[in-house]
């Protein structure tokens, strides 16, 4: 079914369900953006200037404490395997997630390699870095001068990149997902991450937030109160 025909149907069972057709509109067009489109937008290899990792999951390390790092996992090990494949066709400089970066530290040519590692409190508390925290640190990093880190490859979960270009582009980034690379989109059922874990639970996860950065948006905007 095309997106016209399916946002034509949707309006009119909002409408019916609302009573109500501008606002019917618009939520239609809002649902179909956030729960039917998962396809960030691409552009080839060859025009980053930048790559950008985020992480997905991890796996609780035996013997860990509440402040010790976690194991990266399997699914951070194949984000760090896409993020090579980038790099080999273009060697820009990395910006990776400490769980993605633990897989590439070692492996040729990432020696311009950053790492954005979590933030120990001052009272020895860890505190991971949500998605939006990892996006600040790069920018951090970039001086805040986001047009000068020309276009940027995200890579993501399959399920996650969307949300990842949306944040990178909201702190400024040029972001997109490279045409040639696959992304991962296998989950870790014993990831420690309970929303990571299986598919269906990591989707209504990623709507909620989706939800809510809309939901900050339009209270956000001039005229709102």
């Amino acid at each position: 079914m095309a997106d016209n025909q399916l946002r034509e149907l949707l309006e009119q069972r909002l409408t019916e369900e609302l009573g109500e057709a501008e606002t019917a509109a618009r939520l239609a067009g809002q649902i179909l953006d956030i729960a039917v489109n998962w396809r960030p937008p691409q552009a080839p290899a060859a025009q980053v200037s930048r790559i950008v990792a985020y992480a997905f999951g991890n796996r609780p390390r035996d013997g860990a404490g509440p402040n010790d790092l976690a194991d990266p996992g399997p699914v951070n090990e194949a984000l760090a395997q896409a993020v090579r494949a980038i790099h080999r066709l273009n060697p820009v400089k990395i910006y990776a997630q400490w769980e993605i970066a633990r897989f590439l530290v070692d492996q040729p040519g990432m020696a311009d390699m950053v790492s954005i590692e979590p933030v120990y409190l001052p009272d020895g508390t860890l505190e991971y870095l949500s998605t939006d925290g990892v996006a600040a640190e790069v920018l951090r990093h970039e001086g805040g001068a986001a047009a000068s880190m020309g276009a940027v490859a995200i890579v993501a979960h399959r399920d996650h990149a969307k949300r990842c270009v949306q944040i990178s582009r909201r702190h400024g980034m040029n972001a997109i997902v490279a045409t040639e690379i696959e992304l991962p989109v296998t989950y870790d059922p014993l990831s420690g991450q309970p929303w990571t874990r299986r598919r269906d639970i990591y989707l209504a996860h990623d709507l909620a937030a989706q939800f809510i950065a809309l939901r900050s948006q339009a209270i956000a905007e001039p005229g709102e109160t």
